[in-house]
């Protein structure tokens, strides 16, 4: 995401909210809310050989929900064009959909970066790039990308809390 290339020395976008996302190696959004993180595994009942009287249940397929943000309308393209990846209008009949790089791996920073997560293969289901126009409301974009699975990012650790002796120096 190319940030401001007209006022270079402005202060990122992102700072004063707790919940950032990234792709592509740069900050794309933020904002002060994100929807559940939900996996369901279906279970199936079945039975063990002679005893009729006791049923098993094994896991059997996991879904992962999709995630939802809302972002303040930026200068940004990289969502609008990756948003376009999925469905591009007026491309021809069969070719409308660019399969070859519309899934992206995303991560989700909370905080002063106390957890992360990796959410693998996501695409945009719903891009509403602009609100409805009403004079006495925010300007936010509502994204919401489908995944395929997500963990938690090892490599943030709890950040060490200030002692007494870093406050007095």
């Amino acid at each position: 995401m190319a940030m401001f290339p007209v006022n270079p020395q402005r202060l990122g976008p992102f700072k004063s909210f707790k919940f950032r996302v990234k792709w592509d190696g740069a900050y794309a959004a933020a904002g002060s809310e994100v929807s559940v993180f939900k996996r369901t595994t279906e279970a199936v009942s079945h039975r063990d050989g002679g005893d009729m009287s006791t049923p098993h249940k094994s896991p059997v397929r996991t879904n992962c929900d999709a995630i939802t943000f809302d972002r303040g309308l930026t200068r940004d393209m990289d969502s609008h064009n990756w948003a376009g990846l999925v469905w591009n209008y007026g491309a021809g009949i069969g070719s409308e959909v660019s399969v070859a790089n519309f899934r992206k791996d995303l991560c989700l920073e909370a905080g002063q970066l106390v957890m992360a997560r990796k959410i693998f293969r996501c695409w945009f289901s719903e891009y509403r790039a602009l609100p409805d126009l009403d004079a006495n409301a925010n300007a936010i974009e509502h994204i919401k990308p489908e995944n395929e699975g997500r963990e938690r990012n090892s490599g943030v650790t709890e950040p060490a809390e200030p002692t007494l002796s870093s406050v007095a120096t």
